[in-house]
């Protein structure tokens, strides 16, 4: 069977479990021993419904939270689990690995810790390693809120050869430095050995520094952008700002939802569904796990 009859395949199966409203995904809390960060890397999980009895390896969705949140929020806050579960059972997206990880930092290597490094080099490999997931491009997506916009989009374009799909809801990527009420001027990965602000660490590690590097390459990650109309940070402006940048290079693939709201899980509940199906429309869904040890043995 070739990768593409795969998908269809699967995609189909999806279809059909889909019918069945029992059918619930399930999730868990993991930790493991992180080389870079020299502690445990917590994370959250998400399984679809059939995950443990399937012979299937699945696409990954990357889950990141804001400011000063947790691994538990998309969960607890977000309603993640009820809004996989239905856009699976409704065939709107296909099963799914959701990974939501959590981050002391803005998902940059700060001055409290290497968040991007770890992010790459420990929480990918050791997901890739732990779960039936396909580690290719097409088959991984990441998203985020706020801070976790701000990392999303900052991971997409620096590193464009590894994702398939992106989303930053209300992303935080202010430019050229965040507004005064962000919690980003009193967070600690940004606050310098005399707890000043580093403008120029903020500067280099937005999402500006990866702009012309991305647009050179020519790889292109389709891009979902929301953010609130009452938003208090005036995400909806900065969103535009990544949007008009992009736009000429990706013209049909960096959408701009503005939602009516501020800068509220309730906007970002809102804004999941649409984020997560205009996503999918470029991941691909589940392959059966015989394809990939054919494709491993062919490459």
């Amino acid at each position: 069977m070739t990768i593409s009859h795969a998908i269809r395949f699967c995609l189909g199966l999806g279809l059909l479990l889909g019918t069945t409203p029992a059918l619930a995904g399930e999730v868990t809390h993991h930790r493991f021993h992180s080389t870079v960060l020299e502690r445990d890397y917590a994370y959250t999980l998400y399984l679809p419904a059939g995950y443990r009895e399937s012979n299937l390896a699945y696409p990954v969705l990357y889950l990141l939270h804001g400011s000063f949140g947790s691994e538990s929020d998309w969960v607890e806050r977000g309603a993640l689990k009820e809004t996989a579960d239905r856009l699976i059972r409704q065939g709107v997206i296909p099963p799914v690995v959701i990974v939501m990880p959590g981050s002391e930092s803005w998902w940059i290597d700060g001055y409290n810790q290497a968040a991007r490094t770890a992010f790459f080099d420990d929480l990918v490999p050791r997901v890739e390693a732990t779960w039936q997931v396909v580690p290719q491009r097409e088959w991984r997506g990441v998203a985020g809120l706020s801070a976790g916009g701000y990392g999303s989009l900052n991971f997409a374009l620096e590193r464009p050869e590894l994702f398939g799909a992106a989303a930053a809801l209300s992303p935080a990527s202010y430019h050229p430095r965040p507004p005064a009420n962000s919690s980003a001027n009193r967070h600690p990965a940004f606050l310098d050995d005399n707890g000043q602000f580093d403008t120029d660490l903020w500067q280099r590690r937005n999402y500006t520094a990866h702009l012309d590097r991305y647009l050179e390459r020519g790889i292109v990650v389709p891009l979902y952008l929301s953010a609130g109309n009452r938003d208090v940070y005036n995400a909806e402006h900065h969103a535009r700002l990544v949007r008009q940048a992009l736009k000429h290079h990706q013209p049909d693939l960096v959408p701009l939802d503005v939602l009516g709201g501020g800068h509220t899980w309730r906007v970002w509940r809102a804004s999941l569904p649409s984020a997560l199906e205009w996503m999918f429309q470029f991941l691909q869904g589940p392959v059966p796990l015989e394809t990939l040890a054919q494709q491993d043995a062919a490459g």
